[in-house]
Formats: C-alpha cells, sequence, structure tokens
C-alpha cells in the first residue's frame, strides 16, 4: 500500500480548496419583477458578446465597452452546425474517440479572451452533435434514414443521451480542473440544426426502431393507458398501443387546417417530436447542475413559436419546458424582419418565460453596414455561393445600423431581459458609433436602479398558442399570417405583454384592459367561461382563430369575418375605446416599461409623447434631465434612429 505523507495530504487539500474557491457561483433569481444575473451574489449585467471567429482585437474593443461576460463556442463533433448550406467547422472537434478528448479549441479561446480582459466571465456554448466516428460505431442510435443509411443522433435515443451526457460531464470535470474554472460561469447547451434544438431535416422522418418505441411509451403515457380512448382520439378501431406507427410529417405541404377527428395522429406526432427536443434540454442541463454542483448557468435555444411555425423543427414544447429546475435561461435570434421601422421581437412569449423564472437573453445577431461576410472571413468554412445575400447583409448606412443596435437596446430594457451582441464572423460592430451603443447599453443597466414600473405596465395582453403549427398542413403558412400581427402591435403606441395558453390561469389579469387570444382555433369551454369572466371586469376580449376575428366586450361582440391581420391603426383604436393609454400616435415603433421608453422611427420628424403620469424624463445617452415633471414629451428626431429615454414617475 503506498503511504501518503501529511505534507503530500496538505497540498493536495489546499490545492483542492484553491480550485473550489477559484469557481464561481452563477445563478438567477428575481429582482424588480423580473429574472435577473447573479454571479457570486451579485446582480449582473445581463449583456455580453458572443462570435464564432473570435479574435483578441474584438474581445479587446469590447472589453473597453465595460462588458466582461463573453460566450464562444465549443464542438463535440466534426460536422458543421447547418446541414443544408454545408458550412463547415467553427473549431476542432473535442470528442475524438471512445473516452477521448481533446480541448486545445476550448483552451485557445480562452487565452484570447483573458489575454485581452482578466475579468472576464465566460458562457461556454457546448454543440452536443455527436462526431462522425460515433455514427459509424452506433448505427442503433443513430438517426436512420429511408435509404437505409445513418445521420447523427436519434434525439430518442438513450444511449445518445447517455454517451454524450458521459461526455459533457468530463468537459465540466476538466474545466472545474483548471486554470479556466474562475472565468467560467455557465454552459449553454446545443444540439440539431444550427445549434437551435431543431431537427435536422434528414431527421423528421427517423425510422429508428427506438424512436417508435418511445413515441408508444409517450402516448401510453398521454392516454393514460387507456387504448380505447387512444383510438378514439385517432379515429381508428385497429390501432393500439403497441403498433402506432408515428404519422408522416414529411408529406406534401397543403394550405389546409387539420380536421381534429381525422388527423390527430399527426398532431400528437408533432407533440411527441418537439418534447422529445425538450426532454434532451432538461437531461443535459441537469447534468451541468449536478457535476457543477449547482455554480454554473444552464441556457438553451428553443421556444420559437413565435416565429418558425414549420412543426417539423420541434418547437411546440416550451411550456413543458418552462417547468424544468436545471434550466436558468433560454435564448433566440431576434425575428427575421431585419428591416428599418419594423419590430424584430424575440421568438418566444417572454412574459411567460418570465413568468417561470428563467432569464431571457437575446441573440442580437444585428447585421451592420460593416457586416464582414463568411466568405472573405473565413473561406475554408464558407460553402460557395452561402451566406452572401439576404439576411447575410445589412444596411447600407451607419445612421441605420446604429439605430438598428439602439432598438435592439431599447426592447432589452423595457422588458428586463439581457443578451449578447452576436459578432457572427468578427467586426460587425468595430466602429466608434456602435461600440458606443454597447457601452451605453450596459452603462445603463448598471447606473440607474432596476424598476419594476408599475405605473408604465402593460395594459395589453396577448396569449397565443404554441401548438397553433401542429395543426397546419402548410407547415406554417397560415399560422405565420395570424403571428404576423406581431408587426403592428409594436407600432399601435403603447407596449403588450405575451403569454402562452397553457399559462392562462397564472397571468395577472386585473391589470389588463384588453387580451387578445391570437392563434386559439377553437375555444374551449373553459376559455369560454374565462371570456365571459373577463367581459364582467370590463376588459375587452379580441379572439383571432382560423375565421377571423372577434371582439368582446361588455356592450356588443362583433365580428371580423376573414379578418386574420390587423392594422396598427385599427389596433389603436380597439385599444384606445377599451380605455388604454396610447402614448403616441405616430405609428412608429415603441416600447415602454420598467420606467424607459423607447421608439424607433424610419423618417423622424417631432415626436409627442403623452405620459399617463408626471414623469422626470432624462436623457441619459448625454446624462441630461429634459424635464423634472412632464406630462407630456415632445423631441425631434432624426430619420432613420432610435432614442431611448428614462422616465422616473413621481
Amino acid at each position: 500500500m503506498k503511504k501518503f505523507y501529511f505534507s503530500e495530504v496538505l497540498i493536495v487539500l489546499l490545492f483542492a480548496c484553491s480550485l473550489s474557491h477559484a469557481q464561481n457561483k452563477t445563478e438567477v433569481r428575481q429582482i424588480a419583477g423580473v429574472p435577473a444575473l447573479f454571479i457570486n451574489e451579485q446582480l449582473y449585467p445581463p449583456f455580453a458578446y458572443m462570435s464564432y471567429l473570435g479574435e483578441q482585437k474584438y474581445y479587446k474593443e469590447i472589453a473597453e465597452t465595460g462588458i466582461h461576460l463573453y460566450c464562444f463556442p465549443a464542438y463535440l463533433g466534426d460536422r458543421g452546425i447547418n446541414s443544408v448550406s454545408g458550412i463547415g467547422t467553427f473549431r476542432t472537434p473535442v470528442w475524438t474517440g471512445e473516452e477521448q478528448y481533446d480541448f486545445s479549441s476550448i483552451k485557445t479561446d480562452f487565452e484570447k479572451i483573458i489575454k485581452v480582459d482578466p475579468q472576464a466571465k465566460v458562457i461556454i456554448r457546448i454543440y452536443l452533435d455527436p462526431p462522425l466516428w460515433w455514427e459509424k460505431l452506433n448505427p442503433d442510435a443513430s438517426c436512420q434514414l429511408a435509404d437505409g443509411g445513418t445521420f447523427r443522433q436519434c434525439f430518442s435515443s438513450e444511449k445518445w443521451q447517455r454517451e454524450t451526457g458521459e461526455v459533457l460531464k468530463s468537459c465540466i470535470n476538466w474545466l472545474s480542473g483548471s486554470v479556466y474554472a474562475k472565468y467560467l460561469v455557465g454552459i449553454h447547451v446545443a444540439a440539431g440544426f444550427t445549434e437551435e434544438w431543431f431537427y435536422h431535416p434528414k431527421q423528421y422522418d427517423d425510422r429508428n426502431p427506438v424512436r417508435f418505441n418511445a413515441f408508444r411509451k409517450w402516448l401510453r403515457n398521454k392516454y393514460n393507458d387507456d387504448e380505447l380512448a387512444f383510438q378514439g382520439s385517432w379515429g381508428d378501431s385497429l390501432v393500439s398501443f403497441s403498433t402506432a406507427q408515428p404519422g408522416n410529417i414529411s408529406e406534401s405541404r397543403t394550405h389546409r387546417w387539420r380536421n381534429p377527428e381525422r388527423e390527430q395522429k399527426v398532431v400528437d406526432t408533432y407533440q411527441f417530436h418537439s418534447e422529445t427536443l425538450v426532454d434532451n434540454i432538461i437531461h443535459f442541463c441537469k447534468i451541468v447542475k449536478e457535476t457543477s454542483n449547482g455554480t454554473l448557468l444552464t441556457g438553451a435555444f428553443y421556444g420559437y413559436h413565435y416565429y418558425v411555425t414549420d412543426p417539423r423543427r420541434g418547437h411546440g414544447a416550451l411550456g413543458k419546458l418552462l417547468k424544468c429546475k436545471y434550466l436558468d435561461y433560454l435564448s433566440s435570434p431576434d425575428v427575421y424582419n431585419r428591416v428599418i421601422g419594423e419590430d424584430w421581437p424575440p421568438m418566444v412569449a417572454i412574459q411567460s418565460v418570465q413568468l417561470h423564472g428563467k432569464l431571457w437573453l437575446a441573440e442580437n445577431d444585428t447585421r451592420t453596414s460593416i457586416t464582414t461576410l463568411l466568405k472573405d472571413r473565413a473561406p475554408e468554412v464558407a460553402p460557395p455561393g452561402q451566406y452572401e445575400s439576404g439576411v447575410w447583409l445589412g444596411p447600407e448606412d451607419m445612421e441605420t445600423s446604429t439605430s438598428f443596435l439602439w432598438k435592439n437596446a431599447g426592447r432589452m430594457l423595457t422588458q428586463g431581459y439581457g443578451g449578447w451582441w452576436f459578432d457572427m464572423w468578427g467586426g460587425w460592430f468595430s466602429s466608434p458609433e456602435l461600440l458606443k451603443v454597447i457601452q451605453k447599453t450596459n452603462e445603463f443597466y448598471s447606473s440607474f436602479p432596476m424598476a419594476e414600473g408599475k405605473q408604465m405596465q402593460s395594459q395589453v395582453c396577448v396569449i397565443v398558442d404554441e401548438q397553433l403549427c401542429f395543426w397546419d398542413a402548410s407547415y406554417g403558412q397560415l399560422a405565420e399570417q395570424i403571428l404576423s400581427n406581431r408587426y403592428p402591435l409594436a407600432k399601435t403606441g403603447t407596449s403588450y405583454d405575451l403569454f402562452l395558453r397553457t399559462d392562462v390561469e397564472s397571468i395577472p389579469v386585473n391589470q389588463y384592459k384588453v387580451i387578445w387570444l391570437m392563434g386559439f382555433l377553437e375555444l374551449t369551454a373553459e376559455e369560454r367561461e374565462r371570456i365571459h369572466n373577463w367581459q364582467d371586469k370590463g376588459i375587452v376580449v379580441i379572439w383571432t382563430g382560423n375565421e377571423g376575428t372577434y371582439i368582446f366586450n361588455k356592450k356588443n361582440d362583433s365580428r371580423g369575418k376573414d379578418v386574420i391581420t390587423l392594422s396598427d391603426s385599427q389596433l389603436r383604436k380597439i385599444f384606445e375605446d377599451a380605455g388604454v393609454h396610447i402614448y403616441i400616435h405616430s405609428g412608429d415603433v415603441f416600447y415602454v416599461g420598467r420606467n424607459w421608453l423607447c421608439i424607433h422611427s424610419v423618417y423622424g420628424g417631432e415626436k409627442k409623447i403623452r405620459l399617463p403620469f408626471a414623469a422626470q424624463v432624462i436623457n441619459p445617452t448625454d446624462n441630461i434631465v429634459m424635464s423634472d415633471s412632464t406630462k407630456t414629451i415632445k423631441i425631434n428626431m432624426d430619420g432613420k434612429s432610435t432614442i431611448i429615454l428614462r422616465v422616473n414617475p413621481l
């Protein structure tokens, strides 16, 4: 037996203690009515910087703005994140063989950051799709294609979950014992198409028996082992739990809503499809929490129901994920209607995320006039002809670019969430004008006290059904017609809150004067009763379904047959008639909340904002008090501009 001397034991204990002291404790807590980021017991600005091609000169610029929170990616596998475009890999793979790992890319990324910013805190986005060698060794745990081939992982495979989980544990253990532990604050678990927990298109029709068995188990749970109820729901007296097959979700697109009496099989398939991804997110977040003894933040992309309307992508189970105790934050890019004069909301019901105590971190991958192309920055990664046009190009001028970033900032501040500035290929924000916006956003958060802003709380509540797209046989075209109301909503001159249908019992309805049930194809008996109760309280209820829009109020009910999309002027009239306070009538994009106010304007000119209370008004950019007490704000705006004001109710 080997003998250990006291001095050796002491050294080991001291080393272990030094590691424990070096590790950060990162968590999400409620403050001023919203989830907020805390690092080592201190409130921390929830703004970060990320780039796929991180370079020291850009990290240095960001550190000089006062931001010290960074994200960078790491990849278990050796294949690109977009299996359609054919994009190459951004890093060398971590998982090089069975129980063999190469952490060199993680070391390189850390060194780039900490050499220019010793105060750095880092969230690593770990992409869990497997390497090719693993897929070849494990066809039973891979997606099985109709032609007999395989493709990456089967999301229903416990083997893939187990083995990938062990790799994730090894990564975290290595990080915890490394010199980089004192910089690490979180793990963003990622998988699937573009790292966003979408199914890759080839995975839509996964023929792996593991998936079929998981589907049958899921059906038993949904129908409580009641086979008669199951057969009745599917309209098939011959089907059984032991023989049921997933529906065909690769059939041709048809422009219609599904028939619930004949197509429940397909709808169940979509629900299982979505919940499978959520179960994986929960599984890997739990591993992060348990392996780090609860010290690391956990997050993921998920819940894009407000924009991604193709149900095959798998984003229809946010309600389930929000109940996960191991998850701290969620994220999405902003909606990709990236034109001036329009709102780019997050792709999710923000207020439901916050209601469940989760932090929202927007991925502000905002294109600017100095946005670079992948083919110029990393030609070895760029597939020919891809990432060169359309959404990959920014505006032509710096004025528009600056207004875009201010708009991002205004939305985050008024809604009480954070985000990262996603400099995809590097250099997108590398100008004094743009870096100033990033710096000021961070300063605003730190300099002005967190405020719930109860006097400017939303009086409009929008409730959406994340499973609307399950019923859309056009793979999202019909659902998008309804959800496109997101754009005029931002121009009504007031704010709105957005919740999931599944959260209706927890919504604080007494603060609202209008409730819009957007995309409810049918109303349940309970929902109809709720409408009557809301009407009795004087709340105006709008219901938009597949046949049109109904308005219920105390005086009379009205119906707009075939009216699915309303204009901002139509909505403003409904809101005003219901007693909603309209701050501005200009039709500009307008955000207000938490003692912040933001206007984004294409044409500029004089803007008159009417407040429902007397307030001190501050121009925070120049730190100028515009008025010590006023109910009316008059400002002149340039075209292609955005302004943010601090409004402190008296």
